[in-house]
């Protein structure tokens, strides 16, 4: 049976609604890094103070774990993504006024948090959609976060050629993210706090271990995003130094990576309905290491493109996919898969240059291509869903209302 037009309009809606959410976590990240030089020069930062600021937003977002499950009970998705992304665009302004280096770590800090639960509020929500109309839709809604990053670093281009004040980018962007936030919020899904307030205060006083299989998700969300992490930081610095590829093609690693990324995402979730979340994470992160650690072997510029390529195409969908896993396991498995997933993003590269300070950096690339194929073992412990029906051509009749 057909879904109802109305049920299907009111999937588009909340659809649109989350993947505002999606666009509004790239924008704003691609907004503030995209001013790390004018802010370097701004406060007279050195090198290393710079690679703790970045550092410092990772660490809010990786320990915001505990505060973010928290809140998921109590408030539930809906109410703690608007607020969140709202906290976002605060977090810029106070970007285009800090007064000093320390003041500026506390407010990258407080955007970690709000990263963290953002991230794992609006994952929540894009995972109850599919399980509330039965369509794939993950692997797009991670897309639009390309999608914004991509608008900010176009908006930072535009405004950089009128002003450079920080106050002013960073107002205007923020503004945005307001409206985009406030658009959406009518489309959100509503879930409510997922507990009363003295089952959370009971929980609060007791700590629980996580079962075996939100540490499985956990094991592929960190190798999942030391793989992306790593791919976006070295493979500029791998086709300049290990196969001579001129200063113009060197760019090219980290353009094709992403590219193809966006593009698996986009297709991801037809993929996912034919074969399953479990298949496409298997032999995608599968195809990662294969190709990555082919092109090594091999060596030159070409080869070392294709397995950068391969790297962007398996990939994709590992992240997309555990989320939805976790986000049926609860809130608390959700949050701490997240954390998991950003220490993965952190810590990756700096993993990854310590075996190539320590060895070269072809060892450290194979590094890499053993995180992909970790992730293909820990995806045959973990139980994934069952696939859903096709995100452009509804089967299943949704309720509505």
């Amino acid at each position: 049976m057909q879904m109802t037009s109305p049920a299907r309009d009111e999937f588009r809606r909340s659809q649109l609604a989350i993947g505002a959410l999606f666009f509004a976590l790239g924008f704003q990240y691609a907004t503030w890094v995209s001013r790390v030089p004018a802010l370097k020069a701004r406060l007279d930062l050195g090198e290393a103070q710079i690679g703790l600021l970045l550092m410092t937003c990772g660490i809010g977002a990786a320990v915001s774990f505990p505060l973010v499950a928290a809140l998921m009970r109590r408030f539930g998705s809906r109410l703690l993504s608007v607020l969140s992304a709202l906290a976002l665009g605060v977090v810029l302004l106070a970007l285009s006024v800090v007064p000093n280096y320390p003041v500026t770590l506390l407010v990258l800090f407080c955007d970690g948090v709000a990263v963290g639960c953002l991230n794992v509020a609006m994952n929540a929500q894009g995972a109850a959609l599919e399980a509330r109309f039965e369509r794939t839709t993950m692997s797009r809604l991670h897309a639009t976060f390309s999608a914004g990053s991509l608008l900010a670093a176009l908006l930072a281009s535009g405004v950089n050629a009128f002003t450079g004040s920080l106050a002013v980018h960073f107002g205007l962007a923020a503004v945005l993210l307001a409206v985009l936030v406030l658009v959406a919020r009518p489309g959100l899904l509503t879930d409510g706090p997922q507990e009363q307030p003295e089952e959370v205060e009971k929980k609060r006083r007791r700590f629980a271990l996580p079962v075996a299989a939100t540490l499985w998700m956990g094991l592929a969300m960190v190798f999942g995003t030391v793989t992306e992490g790593a791919m976006n930081d070295w493979s500029a610095l791998y086709l300049k130094d290990v196969v001579d590829a001129g200063a113009g093609l060197a760019p090219l690693g980290i353009a094709v990576v992403s590219v193809m990324m966006v593009c698996a995402r986009i297709f991801a979730d037809g993929w996912r309905t034919r074969f399953g979340d479990g298949r496409i994470v298997r032999t995608g992160s599968l195809l990662a290491g294969l190709g990555l650690a082919l092109a090594l072997l091999t060596g030159g510029v070409v080869p070392a493109l294709l397995g950068f390529a391969c790297v962007g195409l398996g990939v994709a969908a590992v992240t997309p996919c555990v989320y939805v896993a976790a986000a049926r396991q609860g809130s608390d498995a959700l949050s701490l898969v997240a954390a998991m997933g950003t220490t993965g993003l952190l810590a990756g590269p700096a993993v990854i240059g310590f075996i190539a300070g320590g060895t070269s950096l072809v060892w450290g690339m194979a590094a890499v291509a053993a995180s992909a194929a970790v992730v293909s073992l820990c995806a045959t412990r973990i139980s994934w869903p069952q696939p859903a029906a096709p995100a452009l051509e509804p089967r299943l009749t949704a309720e509505t209302g």
